[in-house]
């Protein structure tokens, strides 16, 4: 089909749109209120259960996907948490990250944890001031605006971390 006037082909267009990076995660807490994190074998800092989003894949399918991997799990994903732009950073592009809701757990779910792949090292449950100690201070930020979202029955829009809406 001929382009009209100043309407480039949809093809042409399509590339030139801009690629964002996507991750998903997921917070689970126990009754105090602390947060589940992980600490992975691959780098010093410590993580929530999550990743990248693949090709073609839903960030929702991203996170029940990396439960899998990375803890063994299969469980239900809850309600959006948080909603995280995330400008360009350390040779990344910019992205957007989703934090679902994992629920309430507590310490005899931990027990007798096996990590499939390796790229786990342990988990434990921390209170978000020990968090931001383990945590890059991004993550911490957002684990803030996402255990108020969990308390509140909100989705949480943020800017690095920090809440907007």
């Amino acid at each position: 089909m001929p382009a009209t006037a100043g309407v480039l082909p949809v093809d042409q267009y399509v590339a030139t749109l801009a690629r964002k990076r996507m991750v998903a995660g997921v917070l689970f807490r126990d009754k105090a209120g602390r947060v589940l994190l992980l600490e992975p074998s691959y780098k010093p800092n410590w993580e929530i259960p999550g990743g990248a989003v693949d090709a073609d894949e839903s960030p929702w399918a991203t996170a029940t996907r990396e439960l899998t991997e990375e803890l063994g799990w299969e469980r239900p994903l809850g309600r959006l948490l948080v909603v995280d732009y995330v400008r360009p950073q350390d040779s990344r592009p910019e992205g957007v990250v989703f934090v679902f809701d994992g629920g309430v757990l507590d310490e005899t779910d931990l027990v007798g944890m096996v990590f499939p792949d390796g790229e786990i090292l342990s988990a434990g449950f921390h209170t978000l001031t020990e968090a931001r100690t383990k945590v890059k201070p991004l993550l911490a930020d957002r684990l803030a605006a996402a255990l108020q979202a969990a308390e509140q029955g909100v989705t949480a829009l943020c800017e690095q971390g920090q809440r907007i809406a």
